[in-house]
């Protein structure tokens, strides 16, 4: 007979290593398959020169503070050796390189298959593959024939091979406004925005503002409310950047309206000869494997309230943008969430005919 798990769970980044944090204080049996070959998530996917957007005090995770001064902003280097640290501090059950194919559900418990033809089963699911792992690409008339390159941020690794080129750069938001920067030092720039930036100081009164937004709850705030108080984003930090910008490189313009052979054509209608276009303009959940179970709507989003499945009892989600909060797919914000869906994980348990005794008491 196949061992069942109580619960399996999906993604070694930061949302799955947290949930098996949690899931290790209520001794529940778990697993957790990663498709990357070593633990460090979509951190090992992303530009070389990435650092967080937060102080380290604020990134990070429960049961273990981040190293260094807590007020430097640490690199994706950092956060690797640091996701790697916390998964063997805590003796979490990762199984790397394993990319799981489809989760299907028969008789009561979830049948996991993957890749490699192996067959998991368990009680419960935790859905903790995030936000970051399938780019989301915007389609624009002309780019079949547009000569020159594109690609999204996800591929986009260091300045060098554009030195001497025009480059344009798509989004407005801190991904954004980092590559952008530092492209500028070895080509010309455009960002390609659909509004004027934003910028938010590092420090308000000489205190962080995320202690700021940490004690006033504007971390904890649903999306929705925020999106309506300021329905833009704001980059963190005002140097380097916009001392950039006003030099001239570099520059804003409006988002173009399609491509040409050689180059796009501007919102205003100006025509200008570009070599690369780099999409920053974030990612699709990337949670087709649930597809067999239908909880993805038209959109290929999971339809969930909160982290917890409307339509299949046992499936949760960990990382997902705007989950509970603004903060739920950040490493500030993640813990928080993971905690919660333990909690209704462990309860739903409960109630099945094999109930795991341990009562559910969890600390941050």
């Amino acid at each position: 007979m196949k061992h069942i798990f109580d619960t399996i769970v999906i993604g070694g980044g930061q949302s799955g290593l947290v949930t098996g944090y949690f899931l290790n204080q209520v001794f529940l049996s778990y697993t957790i398959l990663d498709a990357n070959e070593q633990i460090g998530g979509s951190w090992q996917h992303y530009y070389e020169s990435l650092k967080l957007f937060s102080p380290a005090k604020w990134a990070e995770l429960p049961g273990l503070p981040f190293p260094g001064s807590p007020d430097h902003y640490p690199t994706r280097y950092e956060v690797i050796d640091y996701l790697q640290t916390y998964a063997h501090a805590h003796r979490l059950p990762v199984q790397s390189g394993v990319r799981v194919a489809r989760v299907e559900k028969d008789n009561g418990l979830f049948i996991v298959q993957t890749e490699d033809g192996r067959e998991l089963r368990s009680r419960a699911v935790v859905s903790a593959t995030g936000p970051f792992n399938t780019p989301r690409v915007p389609h624009i008339d002309g780019a079949e024939a547009f000569e020159g390159k594109t690609l999204h941020s996800f591929n986009y690794h260091r300045p060098e091979p554009y030195a001497g080129q025009h480059v344009v750069v798509v989004g407005s938001r801190d991904s954004a406004m980092q590559i952008a920067y530092e492209l500028s030092k070895f080509a010309r720039v455009s960002m390609a925005v659909r509004h004027d930036l934003k910028f938010m100081p590092k420090y308000i009164a000489g205190v962080s503002t995320f202690w700021w937004l940490h004690e006033t709850g504007y971390d904890g705030l649903p999306l929705g409310l925020l999106t309506e108080l300021d329905g833009t984003d704001r980059i963190m930090g005002k140097q380097p950047y916009q001392a950039a910008l006003a030099a001239g490189n570099p520059t804003t313009k409006p988002m173009f309206t399609h491509y040409t052979p050689g180059g796009v054509v501007w919102g205003d209608g100006e025509p200008e000869d570009v070599d690369a276009v780099i999409y920053a303009t974030g990612y699709h959940q990337g949670a087709n494997y649930l597809a067999p179970l239908d909880v993805l709507d038209e959109k290929g989003n999971v339809c969930h309230r909160g982290g917890v499945s409307e339509r299949v009892p046992g499936l949760y989600f960990v990382g997902l943008f705007g989950q509970r909060s603004h903060a739920s797919a950040t490493l500030r914000g993640v813990g928080r969430d993971a905690r919660f869906i333990v909690r209704e994980l462990h309860d739903y348990l409960s109630r099945q005919p094999e109930s795991p005794a341990q009562q559910f008491a969890p600390g941050d």
